[in-house]
């Protein structure tokens, strides 16, 4: 076995001293993932171009970054680097501003699941109040989710949202590519979550996957912090979003207004308004060390599979209820145990400096391509004494 594949390569984990401190333990690799040291010194590049630069530093340095890491992400994402990428702050804005494009309260029709992230859930329950019409296809059984979503869709939905890997219990839809054939072809929008899919587990978009939406973000397992979330859209796409702001036609500022408004090429059309640019400088600094070290989609899976196989190994046997399928291919980046008072573990083991968090019942277990199987084991160990 490798060294890379184990987790002990040293040169990779010097490039991340500052989070790998001695006795803890980051089972946050679903979560939080510890940042490069190379992102402290990205930072500091952000303010010494802003200090050279001004407000010249958009044209002169900022707008370059965006497309470099967009081209990056679009990559890992499985599709052409020059596919439209539009970023906001959080995954939820930019499906906001997707779903402004369509009737607002009466007259929207979206399918979605009973197993979406918070934000997405809980916007979608507000606007049904308003009286959009909302289809919810229950999560579980998860092996049959992509077929009855499938059978939801129907003409004159508007939107079909979905994820790709279910946030709770890291299960992978097997059906991805179904689902966006059938919005397809109903005439609906296929909106992907690919937050807990993007940078750690390669997805399959199936034949019609040019027509998706995929939103994803660099929070968890990409190492980019936080503010920083992307949506690829298709190149045809003439969708006109209700929520926009200036970004959104920025090469015509300098024009004269016209009644009717123009949105700009490529992810131009769901920009918002002025944005940090901090978060591009620690995006394209945590890419080049993934890229540094081999770390591309393929191998980031190999590692990934091995470390949650070796946690649901570990559990196997001792009386835990693992939530996260036992099939390597149909579970994503972290294991999901059901767990009486969930958030007092997660709170006895941080006193234990093992960090790992909580979705209900739900304790969630997250490795990472820098941990050592003896920082894994020792998490795992700390887990059963205190959820036992």
């Amino acid at each position: 076995m490798s060294a890379l594949s184990s987790g002990g390569d040293p040169a990779l984990r010097d490039a991340y001293s500052a989070f790998l401190r001695p006795g803890r333990v980051l089972l946050t690799g679903h979560s939080h993932q510890a940042w490069p040291d190379a992102v402290r010194d990205a930072m500091g590049v952000a303010f010494d171009e802003a200090a050279r630069f001004v407000d010249d530093k958009w044209g002169e340095v900022v707008f370059p970054r965006v497309e470099r890491v967009g081209a990056k992400i679009l990559e890992r994402l499985g599709f052409a680097p020059d596919d439209p990428i539009a970023f906001g702050r959080s995954a939820h804005e930019l499906c906001s501003r997707l779903l402004s494009c369509f009737p607002r309260g009466v007259g929207l029709r979206v399918v979605t699941t009973t197993g979406e992230f918070h934000s997405l859930h809980r916007q979608l329950r507000r606007l049904e109040e308003e009286g959009a019409e909302i289809t919810w296809v229950e999560a579980e059984p998860r092996a049959s989710l992509g077929e009855r979503l499938v059978a939801a869709t129907t003409n004159g939905v508007h939107v079909v949202a979905f994820s790709a890997v279910l946030f709770e219990d890291a299960t992978v839809l097997r059906d991805v590519g179904d689902v966006i054939t059938r919005a397809s072809s109903c005439g609906a929008i296929p909106l992907v979550d690919a937050y807990h899919a993007f940078n750690v587990v390669p997805m399959s978009w199936g034949p019609d996957g040019a027509s998706a939406y995929v939103v994803s973000g660099g929070y968890k397992y990409a190492q980019h912090g936080e503010g920083i979330c992307f949506m690829r859209f298709p190149q045809e796409s003439t969708l006109r979003p209700v929520d926009t702001g200036w970004f959104a036609d920025f090469e015509h500022l300098a024009g004269p207004r016209t009644d009717r408004l123009q949105y700009g090429a490529g992810g131009a059309r769901f920009a918002g308004a002025t944005f940090d640019p901090l978060p591009f400088y620690r995006a394209e600094a945590a890419l080049e060390v993934l890229d540094r070290h081999g770390l591309d989609i393929a191998a980031l899976r190999r590692i990934s599979t091995r470390q949650t196989q070796r946690i649901v190994s570990s559990l196997q046997g001792k009386g835990f209820d693992v939530a996260s399928p036992a099939d390597d291919e149909r579970r994503g980046g972290f294991v999901a145990v059901r767990v009486k008072g969930a958030d007092r573990v997660v709170g006895d083991l941080r006193k234990r400096d093992v960090y790992v968090d909580a979705r209900g019942d739900l304790v969630r277990l997250g490795p990472a391509p820098y941990l050592t199987d003896d920082e894994i084991d020792a998490g795992i160990a700390a887990f059963i004494a205190v959820a036992s």
